[in-house]
């Protein structure tokens, strides 16, 4: 089986869904997978349903402009007497009732049950556009397959029973399913985390022991540096697992920080290609002789710097350490980048959850603390030594670090 992920902008429109049914016909539409995210921007839209509803305000209105949306694109799709358009108001009944009847204060509970409705509505007309143009195909509900555990808006998967679910699909034939979710032990929906997409496609290909797994995108693909930030930016046509793992982890927004170490541990190989020219070879992902080592750029936006010192100017030590790294997991907040001295500890820190101001708090019970938000994490891989006097231009630089071949720098 091929996996085939689609992403937000290839099915943001009804000649986009066209779009994806030309890319199948190039590549063989026969034992393939099919993972596709919600139409557009509806995910955000559907984030500012929640943020209304919580703040008791008119989100009816936001659900009904969705709606509207959906229904235009499947105007542009099929007959007026299509089953699809009964689909369509089902799923937005379901999403106006969950929320009249919901009586859980939790946040992120509420947003997995709300955001979720995107990737369920695309992938239905989706599912359905493909088989009224001949392609035949299975929809299925990721949620009965991907099982994870309840932290919600990041969940955890539960690779046991996820492989059990997926082994029994049938390889010889296509589906279709949503990226992004999973269930819990309870049914309710959780998802993976933002753009979780990707990480949805190489579950589904571990877990069928696929043949390849290819991501299609509206870049050639894996650039030296995101080309809406970066200049004269080239394409890697091959790259090692490793090398896009590290990528990732920087904040290569191409490739989901999850989505590559599932389809190492089976030799998986992974191709990220263009949905506007797919006659194009992308980039390949894997073991390979071919594999390059190019200066690569990446800028990871919204971080947040914290310095730590202890009250007393004695050293940073392992109970110090253990402390901070416990609240840091207890809030959710990830990492980017940690430098320690012998009397301070300063870390960029992913606050997906906007936690770091109760991190911050519970950290000044005991240590003295400094935070500057909305800085940015610049990271170039294979670095040339010798020329990195040119990076600094025009920063302003508040931590750097360079290690063997990989120079970065928190700037604002």
């Amino acid at each position: 089986m091929k996996i085939f992920k689609f992403g937000g902008a290839s099915v943001k429109d009804a000649e986009s869904v066209k779009n994806v049914s030309m890319v199948l016909k190039s590549q063989g539409f026969a034992k393939c997978l099919l993972v596709i995210s919600a139409m557009g921007k509806t995910t955000n839209e559907l984030e500012k349903v929640v943020e209304l509803y919580f703040k008791k305000e008119n989100y009816q209105t936001e659900i009904k402009v969705i709606k509207q949306k959906h229904i235009e694109i499947a105007q542009g799709l099929f007959q007026e007497n299509h089953p699809v358009f009964a689909e369509i108001n089902l799923f937005f009944d379901d999403l106006d009732s969950f929320l009249r009847r919901n009586k859980s204060p939790n946040f992120n509970f509420v947003y997995d049950q709300v955001v979720s409705c995107g990737e369920m509505i695309s992938t239905k007309i989706l599912s359905e556009y493909l088989n009224e143009i001949q392609f035949t195909n299975q929809w299925l509900d990721a949620r009965d397959y991907i099982k994870t555990d309840n932290s919600y808006r990041d969940g955890n998967v539960d690779w046991k029973k996820t492989e059990e679910f997926i082994s029994t699909l049938n390889s010889e034939i296509c589906y279709v399913t949503q990226g992004f979710i999973g269930s819990d032990e309870n049914n309710f929906t959780v998802t993976l985390g933002r753009e979780g997409s990707d990480y949805s496609a190489a579950i589904f290909a571990y877990c069928t022991n696929a043949e390849a797994m290819t991501i299609w995108k509206d870049v050639p693909g894996v650039m030296t540096g995101d080309p809406r930030k970066f200049k004269d930016v080239t394409l890697l046509s091959n790259i090692s697992y490793e090398e896009a793992i590290e990528m990732a982890y920087y904040g290569a927004s191409v490739i989901h920080p999850k989505t590559l170490q599932p389809l190492q541990q089976k030799s998986i190989p992974f191709y990220v290609k263009s949905f506007v020219d797919p006659t194009k070879e992308g980039t390949k992902v894997g073991a390979s002789e071919k594999n390059q080592h190019e200066e690569s750029y990446i800028l990871k936006e919204n971080q947040n710097l914290l310095k730590i010192s202890t009250r007393d100017f004695s050293f940073i030590a392992e109970d110090h350490m253990s402390q901070v790294f416990s609240l840091l997991s207890r809030h959710k907040i990830k990492v980017s980048l940690m430098q320690n001295s012998a009397i301070s500890l300063a870390l960029c820190l992913e606050d997906k959850f906007n936690a770091i101001d109760d991190l911050n708090e519970e950290l000044q019970k005991g240590f003295k603390t400094e935070v500057i938000k909305n800085v940015s994490l610049f990271t170039v891989r294979n670095a040339k030594m010798d020329k990195i006097d040119q990076f600094y231009q025009e920063k302003s630089v508040l931590l750097e670090q360079i290690s063997k071949n990989t120079l970065q720098m928190v700037t604002q």
